[in-house]
């Protein structure tokens, strides 16, 4: 395993972050593992040398933070880096519950720590820009939370770079926590971030934390066979992302072939490149399957000569900007 540090935080990470939106219950989507499946993977993570984890409380409506807790309880917390995140409503009949206000982010985070079974959580985020919350008003409550002692620093996702950029200079002129990442979407099919949001993070010295990283599977195989999975039969959210457009379907192509010729599987080459781009600290990698994991740890070992990124990022068209809401 390869480490680097987490942005300006100091912490070191592995460069590969366990995601996990696939762990907790089926009920919640179809292609999600329950705990014992679950479990499997997380310890296999951590046997990798895997030291960074991402849940948020949104995924399997709380369930994939009670799991990961769960797991993690058996082995040393001072040598792991786990991160969550909390925005979207969690109940459909308090809408307190949901959002980036003082009242939501006080008890999501609380909820959050009580299913991670944790005093302190290393990254708490803020899953997307509440416009209706002034950004003053998040950070005071996130900076109260660090120092209660509940979060060693912040974090945030999606957004547009202007807003990203406001927040930032709000940190800086009422002397409150900054936003120390960015998980953001980004891969070889969605490269809009590259304009604004990437520049601005190296520059602010802010630790980079792709997602969808391989564009929910359309990169791991070819696109004739997306809809052979259960997860590309079911997750509609994938349609909504526009991996499709533009040279979408050419890039898939290039891809494959790449991965032939040096022996690989698709995600491995599509993972080596998010790899290679050096704004980015870890990529978030969710998976179903331990086989799976132990590619994405291998991707780490694939050198892309720069005529091959080249090869590979040549037939991108600007598409519509996706992930933010």
């Amino acid at each position: 395993m390869e480490y680097t540090t987490l942005g300006s935080t100091g912490i070191e990470v592995s460069r590969i972050c366990l995601g996990c939106m696939s762990f907790g219950t089926p009920d919640w989507r179809e292609w999600v593992l329950a705990e014992d499946e679950s479990r499997e993977i997380i310890e296999r993570a951590i046997e990798l040398g895997i030291n960074f984890f991402d849940t948020a409380n949104m995924y399997s409506e709380g369930e994939s933070e009670r799991v990961l807790g769960n797991v993690l309880a058996d082995y040393d917390r001072d040598s792991q880096v786990v991160a969550t995140k909390g925005y979207f409503q969690m109940d459909a009949d308090n809408p307190n519950s949901g959002g980036a206000s003082r009242k939501a982010i006080e008890q999501e985070l609380s909820n959050s720590l009580d299913r991670l079974g944790m005093d302190t959580v290393d990254l708490y985020q803020t899953h997307r820009w509440d416009y209706d919350t002034p950004i003053e008003t998040t950070l005071r409550a996130l900076s109260d939370a660090v120092r209660r002692g509940q979060a060693r620093h912040v974090g945030t996702s999606s957004m547009w770079a202007h807003q990203f950029a406001d927040a930032l200079r709000a940190s800086e002129r009422e002397g409150l926590e900054r936003f120390e990442t960015m998980q953001n979407h980004y891969n070889l099919l969605y490269r809009e971030e590259e304009r604004e949001m990437l520049p601005l993070c190296d520059r602010e010295g802010v630790g980079v934390l792709p997602w969808s990283p391989l564009a929910r599977g359309y990169l791991t195989r070819p696109h004739e066979q997306f809809d052979a999975t259960t997860r590309g039969q079911t997750d509609d959210y994938a349609r909504e992302h526009p991996y499709f457009e533009g040279g979408g379907e050419e890039i898939n192509e290039r891809v494959a072939e790449l991965a032939e010729e040096k022996g690989v599987s698709m995600a491995q080459i599509s993972l080596a490149w998010l790899l290679h781009q050096d704004v980015v600290d870890a990529p978030i990698v969710g998976t179903t399957s331990v086989e799976h994991l132990e590619a994405a740890v291998e991707a780490l070992e694939i050198d892309l000569s720069s005529s091959e990124q080249a090869y590979l990022e040549e037939p991108y068209e600007p598409v519509p900007v996706s992930g933010h809401d």
